[in-house]
């Protein structure tokens, strides 16, 4: 039962209106520096009328950091990383749901434990592995002696290399795997009755053909809430692409941000920094508009 009073909804309205100032205040402040001068976005403080700047600085933002060629990066970057994690986590729920093999719980469960091993603490291996996916197979060769067995025979030294560095595949490939997808895939395939299993395997078809007839179309709210989460994860990263992209044509967008910070010996150019903001925002703003009722139907499940 919904109370509703005059006082509930006094104070109702009231956390609102704080949430709405505190989720659009940041954003005003960088609209309005944007709009300003070097002098006046300077002051302090600094004045909150907007000023006659804006398109100026969205313009030499655009041009100082050259940011047609980083936007595009970022956009095959975080498209490729959101439909890698959703496919890859599907396929991997499907998987522990529908098959019965030995060991998938542990399977699950090791998966589930990765939820607490953010980027951040595993990006060294990561790294590691980005500049030479074969790495592993090469120990694996290593520790057999089949390394040493191929010298021995035919004089031939075996040394795999293939990096992924300064390229698209190394930013997405090492990022494309989620325990936080696997486990929501999971728990939504565990809901489908298995009786449209057991319908769809009388009607002759087999795993792939329910996967994709049936699955993914029941689950397509799961898909574009994860995918759209995972999309502005991506475009928002900074380390990653900092660690493996040092060549200018592959830099995103939010790493060349750090070109428009104030410079050196002179006053601060805050005002190129925050249009230069607001330039990076509209993708991943656009994507939340475009996505935002397929999202809120996948967080709420309405459909399954």
């Amino acid at each position: 039962m919904v109370e509703r009073t005059p006082i509930l909804n006094f104070f109702t309205h009231l956390i609102l209106l704080l949430g709405f100032i505190v989720a659009v205040g940041p954003l005003a402040i960088v609209a309005i520096a944007a709009s300003h001068n070097i002098a006046d976005v300077n002051k302090v403080p600094m004045s909150l009328i907007p000023g006659s700047d804006f398109w100026v600085n969205m313009k030499t933002a655009w041009t100082t950091a050259g940011l047609g060629p980083k936007l595009l990066n970022s956009l095959i970057f975080a498209t490729g990383v959101a439909v890698g994690k959703v496919l890859i986590s599907a396929i991997t729920a499907f998987s522990l749901v529908y098959f019965r093999y030995p060991g998938r719980h542990f399977i699950f469960w090791l998966i589930f434990i990765t939820l607490m091993l953010p980027l951040e603490v595993r990006i060294v291996p990561t790294y590691a592995v980005a500049a030479n996916v074969l790495s592993p197979f090469q120990g694996v060769l290593d520790i057999t002696g089949i390394t040493w067995l191929i010298a021995k025979l035919t004089g031939i030294e075996v040394s795999l290399n293939l990096g992924l560095l300064n390229s698209s595949i190394g930013l997405i490939l090492p990022l494309v795997a989620t325990a936080t997808g696997t486990f929501l895939y999971r728990q939504f395939f565990l809901t489908i009755p298995d009786e449209l299993a057991e319908a769809a395997r009388m009607d002759g078809a087999g795993a792939l053909r329910f996967f994709v007839d049936i699955l993914l179309p029941l689950s397509r709210t799961n898909m574009a809430a994860l995918g759209t989460i995972m999309f502005l994860w991506a475009w928002n990263q900074y380390l990653w692409p900092l660690l493996v992209t040092t060549d200018p044509t592959h830099i995103t967008a939010v790493h060349e941000l750090k070109s428009l910070i104030p410079n050196f010996g002179g006053l601060p150019e805050w005002h190129i920094a925050m249009a230069g903001t607001l330039i990076i925002m509209i993708p991943p703003l656009a994507v939340v508009v475009l996505m935002q009722r397929w999202v809120v139907r996948g967080m709420i499940a309405t459909e399954k």
